[in-house]
């Protein structure tokens, strides 16, 4: 069942590609904050009419991240390395940061907010291959945990923890290869293949659809290029209880 009340949201990785799309969707309707870890972002978080928060992921204690959740509807994890610092840094932000934050959300005092967490498209357990993987499919994935190892591991990883919750609702949304061509509007939710990319602008307006989306709560959702508009395609999928994760 979908809402249209103003919703107070914050943004983990706000200065991301992705992330900041997202913010400029909400904002006019939305209070969003944006969360950085360097002062010098902030003027790209207040032009998109959001309100910068500067705190590291990496650095900071649980407890000044729920501080920053205390009274917040919905929590956007869109940070991520993006290939800076090595596996290690990788692994300390997209794995050790997401549960940060899933640990931050338990111990919001009252009513928790929701997750909305970004991951990555064929994040599963290697040695369990999705029934629906054609040969095109297994060759990408191979490619994938070839050259993405470190970064697929610890989405995987950090989607593994999260399935597990129960003290707060949580959706996944998984990006196939992203690009950053206009957005069309259009592409395929759900289960996928993996061949087609995606716009960030598609991404970004798939994420803030799943605002106004409790209903989407459990769920595992891919996103990749395709033809079916992504309102229909987003609720195609949760009318239809459609989760990607294989655990």
């Amino acid at each position: 069942m979908t809402s249209s009340a103003s919703k107070k949201i914050i943004i983990v990785g706000g200065h991301g590609n992705v992330a900041l799309r997202l913010a400029r969707i909400l904002a006019p309707k939305h209070d969003v904050t944006s969360i950085i870890r360097n002062d010098e972002h902030s003027a790209d978080i207040t032009a998109v009419s959001a309100t910068p928060l500067h705190l590291s992921l990496e650095d900071a204690p649980v407890s000044s991240l729920t501080e920053a959740f205390q009274g917040k509807d919905i929590v956007y994890f869109s940070a991520g390395a993006g290939g800076k610092g090595g596996p290690e840094r990788t692994r300390k932000v997209d794995y050790e940061g997401a549960v940060k934050v899933f640990d931050a959300i338990e111990q919001v005092q009252g009513a928790k907010p929701r997750l909305i967490l970004v991951s990555a498209i064929d994040s599963r357990d290697p040695d369990k291959v999705p029934e629906y993987y054609n040969e095109t499919d297994i060759s990408i994935s191979k490619r994938i945990r070839t050259v993405l190892a470190a970064y697929v591991q610890a989405k995987y990883d950090a989607d593994k923890d999260l399935v597990k919750r129960t003290a707060f609702k949580w959706t996944i949304l998984r990006p196939g290869q992203l690009t950053h061509d206009p957005g069309v509007g259009k592409g395929d939710i759900g289960r996928t293949h993996l061949s087609n990319a995606v716009t960030r602008d598609d991404v970004a307006q798939v994420l803030a659809l799943l605002a106004d989306r409790e209903d989407a709560s459990g769920l595992a959702l891919d996103i990749v290029g395709g033809e079916t508009p992504l309102e229909e395609g987003l609720n195609t999928a949760i009318q239809n209880r459609v989760t990607a994760w294989v655990g």
